[in-house]
């Protein structure tokens, strides 16, 4: 790691060459995808070179940092994927003609209804409850960027986001349960 810190091209090559098989087999079982998987690692040892002094031994090994730099990338790549197959499902259901998806009265009443719920259930919660669920379900953050957004520890965002739909599907329970009786 000092040689690829000083910019010696064949350390790089040292570490790709130890290196690239595992990080590959880490990529893949997280990606899913051969291509994709080949992609994500030739990114890790970009990355890996161009933020080599990002890495200090005294922090602990270079492999463990290595596959944690390789599975942050294969998730990112994963998320992003995500992000693109609902755009285009969000795009494809805007482009419906009408006359194909004729609106059924009564799932629009019972949709409203469960719509109605949820905001009487949501508007239960203690507010950081409230706020964490809206960035994570509404908004479509990561736990990591609603902790950055509200000022609060990560640990803290999760325990009010598993908290809050822990409340709010014993609250949805108990009003479903009540409309039935």
């Amino acid at each position: 790691m000092e040689r690829l810190i000083q910019r010696d091209a064949s350390a790089l090559e040292e570490l790709y060459d130890r290196y690239a098989r595992p990080v590959y087999s880490l990529v893949l079982r997280v990606s899913q995808q051969p291509a994709s998987a080949e992609e994500i690692v030739q990114d890790v040892f970009l990355l890996l070179w161009r933020n080599a002094a990002r890495y200090h031994a005294s922090r602990g090994p270079l492999e463990p940092w290595l596959f944690t730099l390789a599975r942050n990338r294969a998730l990112d790549f994963l998320r992003l994927k995500r992000e693109k197959q609902r755009r285009r499902e969000d795009s494809y259901e805007f482009d419906m003609p009408d006359a194909v998806s004729a609106p059924n009265p009564v799932a629009l009443i019972d949709g409203a209804r469960r719509a109605e719920r949820v905001r009487a259930c949501m508007g239960e919660l203690p507010e950081p409850q409230r706020r964490a669920i809206e960035l994570a379900f509404f908004e479509g953050m990561t736990h990591s960027e609603i902790a950055a957004a509200l000022s609060e520890p990560l640990g803290t965002v999760k325990s009010w986001i598993r908290n809050g739909l822990i409340r709010l599907r014993e609250s949805l329970e108990t009003a479903s349960a009540a409309g039935k009786g």
